[in-house]
C-alpha cells in the first residue's frame, strides 16, 4: 500500500488514544492517532514521526500519525494497514493456491473474522490478522498489551478449524528486520496460551514481515514463527 501527502515531524505528547501533538515546521500540530493501542516504546517525546496530510476539509485533524523511528527503525503504526497489505498479499496468489473469493468482515455464527476465503477444489476457510508493532532486540512480539479479544479470536478460530473450515492467524510484522516472531508472554500469557492451543488444533500461524519505507507498507517475506519458551528468540531464551 502506499500514503500520499507524507510530512515529517517530531513527537511531542498524546492526550489521550486518538489523539497527538506534533512539532511540524516548528510548530504543533494536532494529528490523528491511527493506533489506539499504547505504543509507548514507540511514542517518546522527541521521536521522528510521520504525518499523512488528510484531503478532507471536514476533517477536525489535518493530519495522520501513521510512522514513527525508534531509534533508526522505522515502525509502521496504522492499525488499518495490515487488513490492506495481506489481502493485497493473498490476491497476489501468496497466501492460497487458486484462490477465488476473499470477502473482508465476515460473519461466521457468533464471531467475526477479518477475512473469509474460498479457493479451487472446494476449499473455504477464515483468517484473523493482527498488526505487531512491539520489537525487543531485533524480535518481533505480540501482544503490546493484555488483549482479551485476541484471545476470543484464537478460540474462535480453533472452533472453526473444528467445524471443518481452513483457520489461520496472521501476524503482519509493521517493521523490517524481524529476526523471528513469538507472542509477548511477559505481558499476556493468556494470548500465548490461547495461540499454542489454536496451533495445536491445526490454525496455521504466519508472520509476515514488511518492507517499510515513510509513504509505503508491503509484505515482502515470512518470519520464523517460535512458540515454544524454550527455542531460539523467544522470551527468556538466551
Amino acid at each position: 500500500m502506499r500514503y500520499s501527502k507524507i510530512w515529517a515531524g517530531r513527537f511531542l505528547n498524546r492526550p489521550n488514544r486518538f489523539v497527538a501533538h506534533v512539532e511540524l515546521d516548528g510548530q504543533p500540530v494536532v494529528c490523528h492517532v491511527k493506533n489506539t493501542g499504547r505504543c509507548r516504546e514507540l511514542l517518546v517525546p522527541g521521536a521522528r514521526v510521520y504525518l499523512q496530510e488528510s484531503d478532507n476539509p471536514a476533517r477536525k485533524t489535518r493530519f495522520d500519525l501513521i510512522a514513527v523511528d525508534k531509534g533508526g527503525l522505522l515502525v509502521n503504526m496504522d492499525a488499518q494497514a495490515p487488513n490492506q497489505v495481506f489481502r493485497e498479499w493473498a490476491e497476489a496468489g501468496h497466501f492460497v493456491p487458486g484462490l477465488t473469493l476473499l470477502r473482508p468482515e465476515t460473519t461466521w455464527g457468533r464471531s467475526r473474522f477479518d477475512f473469509y476465503w474460498e479457493a479451487a477444489g472446494g476449499r473455504r476457510g477464515f483468517v484473523e490478522v493482527k498488526g505487531v508493532t512491539l520489537e525487543e532486540d531485533g524480535h518481533a512480539r505480540f501482544p503490546d498489551a493484555p488483549t482479551e479479544r485476541g484471545v476470543k479470536h484464537m478460540e474462535e478460530l480453533i472452533a472453526c478449524q473444528a467445524e471443518g473450515y481452513a483457520a489461520a492467524v496472521c501476524f503482519v510484522i509493521q517493521m523490517p528486520g524481524m529476526k523471528d516472531f513469538a507472542p509477548n508472554d511477559t505481558t499476556h500469557p493468556a494470548f500465548g496460551g490461547a495461540l499454542r492451543r489454536a496451533a495445536a488444533a491445526g490454525v496455521e500461524v504466519l508472520a509476515l514481515g514488511c518492507r517499510v519505507e515513510p509513504d509505503e507498507l508491503w509484505i515482502d517475506h515470512t518470519v520464523p514463527v517460535r512458540l515454544d519458551a524454550g527455542e531460539a528468540g523467544a522470551p527468556g531464551a538466551e
